[in-house]
Parts: C-alpha cells; structure tokens; sequence
C-alpha cells in the first residue's frame, strides 16, 4: 500500500495499537475491510502521500504498529487524516496512540549543510 510521492516535505510515524474488535474478525475479513475503508483513501491521496506499514507488536506492548506517512505538504497530510478519521480504523480498530511529525534532515537544511550520511 505504498505509492511513490513527488517531493516529500513531511514525514508522520503514527503509534498505533490494535483493538480487540479488529482482532475478533478472521484474516480474510480484516483484508476485506482494508480494502473497503482505507485502499480509497489512500487512492484518492496517492499523488501527495504514501504509507509504510510497520508491525512491531514483537517488540512493544504499548503499541502493536506503526504507520509512516510521507506527505507533500502538511495540508496534504491533513486532508488525509480528516478522511481517516470518517473510518472505524481511527481510534475504533485501532487507537492512535501518538503522531510524531518530523521532517528528515532539517537540521542540515536550516544551517544551510549536507545531511549525515552512512558509510
């Protein structure tokens, strides 16, 4: 569910932690449901935004995944949310536990540098 955005001027890592109502539901009704609810808006918003889904529920019990949105701008990345949020996937499947915004390698463009880079 990743689609290639021009320019990417925002990057958002969604906390969020899976609901007992989504777990209820077989393999084949949540693939279902994703394809109902969420596969139209993430078409509808292709062109200025992405997301990368993360499972970390190994790993953390405080959240089950993270999901990583790349936006063009931060409007972009708004009109998205306000679409997610006329789903059940926002906070009924699934809480939102935290959204930590940040913008890659600011800190080389606003002092005018070259990002750090692995060797």
């Amino acid at each position: 569910m990743t689609t290639s955005v021009k320019q990417i001027v925002l990057t958002v890592f969604m906390l969020v932690k899976t609901m007992s109502e989504w777990l209820g539901f077989p393999a084949d009704e949540r693939f279902r449901l994703l394809r109902e609810h969420v596969e139209p808006i993430l078409k509808k918003h292709a062109e200025h935004v992405s997301l990368r889904f993360y499972d970390i529920e190994f790993y953390s019990a405080r959240v089950t995944d993270l999901w990583m949105w790349e936006a063009s701008s931060h409007h972009a990345y708004e009109l998205l949310v306000e679409d997610l949020r006329e789903t059940p996937f926002w906070d009924r499947y699934f809480e939102i536990v935290e959204i930590l915004p940040g913008v890659e390698n600011a800190y080389a463009k606003n002092y005018n540098r070259s990002a750090l880079h692995e060797s």
